[in-house]
């Protein structure tokens, strides 16, 4: 069948006339109106027999490519049907702000380092405690001073004021006296001993034995030279001797409110016992005529003289 001259007159105005020859040339750009032009780049449908447009399918999987609706509706049935994924992305996001939030504000508060050890004390804890002293803990082994831990003194300074203030007066002193350590030694006013373990060696059976010949022998003495064992062993005895210890590890000891004597070892409470000979036995090792660190004593003296 003979081309119209429609389609005569289209097809000769997407070619080029070489005026030398007559020939036609290839379509330029220029020649091709902005309709044609997206037409040739748009991807043709494939049609069969019928006249039916043809899906083309993904070669990969066989199926035909999902459009933005879908793919959206997709993503939201998944979530549905897998929400422990999306709770555990909160979850994680949320334990790292937690734990930045933690770091920012322990790198806020002003530490003091105990210069034989170099532990550091942060100088104010978050019940609001202060720090009052630190010091260390040495032990003799074969002859040899060993470190054991370094150790901070902190205690509720606006009780031990009005303690102060009330028996002594609000005069300050001239030098911490004995009366003055023995009225913290006899309250319950809140106060905690942190220790912080740096000799490596160290096992959780040594502590204990350490502990109870240190507090056994305050208890003998603020209770008329009677030892008092089964006392002295509810501190650490339920303390198990798998725990690990390593330099870093924290002891905390905490006299409460009541007379009652809190135990931590790396965070967890092994014994909370309520005993007034208990509580000043325990800060009599700290405050007491034969004190584990005299410098650490003096430094707590002149905390108790600035509060007058």
């Amino acid at each position: 069948m003979a081309p119209t001259l429609e389609e005569v007159t289209t097809k000769t105005g997407m070619v080029e006339i070489d005026p030398k020859n007559g020939l036609a040339t290839k379509a330029t750009p220029e020649n091709i109106l902005p309709t044609e032009e997206a037409a040739m780049m748009e991807p043709k449908k494939s049609t069969n027999t019928n006249g039916d447009q043809l899906v083309v399918k993904d070669t990969a999987t066989g199926n035909a490519p999902k459009s933005d609706a879908v793919l959206e509706e997709d993503n939201e049935v998944s979530k549905h049907e897998n929400p422990t994924a999306e709770a555990s992305e909160a979850k994680s996001s949320g334990d790292v702000v937690v734990k930045e939030e933690m770091m920012k504000k322990e790198e806020s508060v002003p530490v003091q380092t105990e210069p034989k050890t170099g532990v550091s004390f942060p100088v104010r804890l978050d019940d609001g405690k202060q720090l009052n002293a630190v010091g260390m803990r040495k032990k003799t082994i074969l002859g040899l001073g060993i470190k054991i831990y370094g150790f901070g003194m902190y205690a509720d300074n606006e009780k031990l004021k009005e303690l102060l203030r009330s028996k002594i007066g609000t005069k300050a002193p001239s030098k911490p006296s004995k009366e003055m350590y023995q009225l913290v030694i006899d309250s319950d006013v809140g106060m905690m001993v942190r220790l912080v373990i740096v000799f490596g060696s160290l096992t959780m059976n040594m502590v204990k034995k350490n502990f109870d010949e240190g507090l056994g022998g305050s208890i003998k003495k603020l209770n008329g030279g009677k030892k008092n064992d089964e006392l002295t062993n509810k501190v650490m005895g339920a303390a198990s001797d798998d725990i690990k210890l390593s330099t870093g590890s924290v002891i905390e000891i905490t006299r409460l409110p009541g007379f009652i004597l809190e135990t931590k070892v790396k965070d967890e409470v092994v014994s909370k016992v309520e005993s007034e000979l208990l509580c000043r036995a325990y800060v009599h090792m700290y405050l007491g005529d034969d004190p584990f660190d005299k410098e650490a004593k003096e430094r707590f003296g002149m905390s108790l003289l600035s509060m007058f």
